[in-house]
């Protein structure tokens, strides 16, 4: 039975939820980290506009590399290199509309494809390592994002739920489309684009995602509002198959998800940065990382009642790592090629 308030839509043929599948399987499930991270680690420049996104034109195995990282560090889940990919975004670069899908589609393919590599990788040990199921979620990333001076970390666009629905309809069709088991609608700072993106959730064919915003404090979006407000969203759809936060200073985390466990049943998804600072301006991260993202913060985040856990910006493949070793159930299975974060 849906949850009060669903909308109609949700009586429409829903593909079957594979983040509930694994959940079924591991009690807590560990997500990848900060891409743009690893890029960079991997001696990328993404000073571009388009940050990752660009090396969808110039230099795609680069992402599969990064990819590789984080699936050789125990995450389940691969998030595409689509967060700063927008049809606005490339046609600023004199990317035509055909192309600009084209890279959307290509996003998706290469976290596909760096998946297929690690299970073969997997196959190849001897004896032979199930890594279990892995997961590809196509990133949504906000409005702010394709502004690309850092709105997504303040909100407060002063666009209505009907034009923000208009700036995420192609780009989520066009990923819904793909091979990806889901989308990951995430680093949303106002309520408003929460409504959106859920209202396209219903509306665009059979996709199902998650719903992550960013949040200024253990109680607020950046925009200001209630969490609980955007928490309680989920409860709408059932195409929305976890809520939660990431791009968040991993101190609010753990108050965050108990705010999120007291108004929505749904699992709780929880990435945040390093804690430091964006500076649009600089293009940079300012400040001292915060406590981290780390093991014992992990056991106090599902403590609470996070069952996704990873990282976001400045948080890499070793923490990811370090994460994966000590979550509960399957998630610390043994095996994998570990250790080679560099990639091939």
């Amino acid at each position: 039975m849906g949850a009060p308030g669903a909308r109609a839509q949700n009586h429409r043929a829903m593909r079957p939820d594979p983040l509930g599948s694994l959940l079924a399987r591991d009690s807590v499930v560990v997500l990848d980290g900060g891409l743009a991270t690893q890029l960079e680690a991997q001696g990328d420049d993404l000073s571009d506009r388009l940050w990752s996104a660009r090396l969808l034109i110039e230099d795609p195995e680069e992402i599969v590399r990064a990819h590789l990282a984080y699936f050789r560090a125990g995450a389940r889940v691969a998030t595409t290199a689509s967060y700063q990919a927008t049809f606005e975004g490339f046609a600023a670069r004199g990317i035509d509309h055909a192309t600009a899908a084209s890279l959307l589609r290509r996003s998706v393919a290469i976290a596909a494809e760096a998946r297929a590599r690690y299970g073969a990788e997997c196959a190849a040990q001897k004896p032979p390592v199930d890594p279990g199921p892995l997961l590809v979620a196509a990133s949504v990333g906000p409005y702010g994002a394709m502004l690309a001076d850092g709105s997504e970390y303040r909100g407060r666009y002063g666009l209505t739920v009907a034009a923000l629905r208009d700036f995420h309809r192609e780009r989520m069709a066009v990923l819904a489309a793909t091979e990806a088991d889901l989308l990951a609608c995430e680093t949303i700072p106002e309520l408003e684009e929460g409504i959106a993106l859920v209202e396209l959730l219903d509306e665009i064919g059979d996709a199902i995602g998650w719903l992550s915003f960013t949040c200024a404090d253990g109680a607020h979006l950046r925009s200001g509002v209630p969490v609980e407000e955007a928490f309680a969203l989920a409860g709408r759809s059932l195409r929305v198959v976890a809520v939660g936060v990431n791009c968040t200073a991993p101190e609010h985390v753990e108050e965050l998800v108990t705010r999120a466990a007291a108004v929505t049943t749904k699992p709780i998804i929880v990435y945040p940065n390093s804690g430091e600072r964006w500076d649009p301006t600089a293009r940079a991260w300012t400040g001292a990382p915060g406590p981290g993202v780390d093991p014992p913060a992990a056991r106090r985040w599902i403590a609470a009642g996070a069952r996704l856990v990873g990282g976001c910006c400045r948080v890499a493949p070793e923490q990811i790592a370090a994460v994966a070793k000590v979550l509960p159930g399957r998630a610390r299975r043994a095996g994998g090629p570990r250790g080679e974060s560099s990639g091939p």
